[in-house]
């Protein structure tokens, strides 16, 4: 049987610790455009990380995979040049992989709530409301994130459930108010600028977005959302410095 779109992304991610050879095949070999830039474009550029695996090989366990009409978006957790946790997304056409996002970011201790960044929900629930989800959570980080109407966020955040995975902040939306306002009293930035992507299957929903963070460091947040009768009720994210174009190994961009 044909493996599915999410089945074969699952696989190529695993590949990088077992060193099957088969799902290598899942990528398009005359069309793979690469916007991790640390990495060469294409299948060559796939082909030279693994071939520079450190000794002992690469870590990788899926915790959360989604697939999306032509995409799928996957929460991992990696042991890549040092312990990673990570989203990739994906792109097919006609089956195969033909482009290829991620955000990583080093796994950090516990948050003030005692999460990490890979605990938490994994079950799929309410595939029929995927569309109404992306649109609530694409308001979030627009009002919200993006535009700093903070006197909406009771519009698209449950109180009384919110469960954060970030590794400063806490739960709830005390937590939050915590973080924003020790950002504020430092000097920090928290700065959305610009949705690139929205992603989703039933409850879940990713948002791959570009901006500012800390000292005014140009990053690419993306951040995984849990959606529950209509309200946000858990959170992860990575936070990822976007470096200097050149050293970048490819010329996609980021986004």
């Amino acid at each position: 049987m044909e493996l599915t779109k999410k089945e074969k992304a699952v696989a190529l991610i695993e590949s990088l610790e077992t060193g099957a050879p088969e799902p290598v095949s899942y990528i398009n070999p005359g069309k793979y455009i690469q916007h991790n830039l640390a990495v060469g474009d294409g299948l060559e550029g796939f082909g030279a990380i693994v071939a520079n695996a450190p000794e002992g090989g690469f870590k990788s366990e899926v915790i959360r995979a989604f697939e999306d009409e032509e995409y799928v978006f996957l929460h991992v957790k990696y042991d890549f040049f040092g312990p990673k946790a990570a989203f990739d997304v994906f792109r097919f056409e006609d089956g195969k992989i033909v482009e290829h996002w991620d955000n990583l970011a080093e796994i950090t201790p516990p948050n003030p709530s005692g999460r990490t960044q890979f605990d938490g929900t994994t079950t799929i629930t309410d595939v029929d409301k995927t569309a109404a989800n992306k649109v609530l959570v694409e308001g979030f980080v627009t009002d919200v994130l993006l535009n700093g109407k903070v006197d909406k966020i009771a519009d698209y955040i449950n109180p009384e459930k919110y469960l954060q995975h970030n590794s400063s902040i806490g739960d709830g939306l005390d937590g939050l108010g915590a973080a924003l306002k020790y950002f504020e009293e430092n000097g920090l930035v928290l700065q959305y600028d610009k949705v690139h992507k929205v992603l989703g299957e039933g409850n879940f929903v990713l948002t791959m977005s570009e901006g500012k963070f800390g000292k005014g460091e140009h990053v690419a947040y993306y951040d995984l959302f849990r959606v529950e009768n209509g309200k946000i009720v858990e959170h992860w994210d990575i936070i990822e410095a976007i470096p200097a174009q050149s050293s970048w190994k490819n010329s996609n961009g980021k986004f």
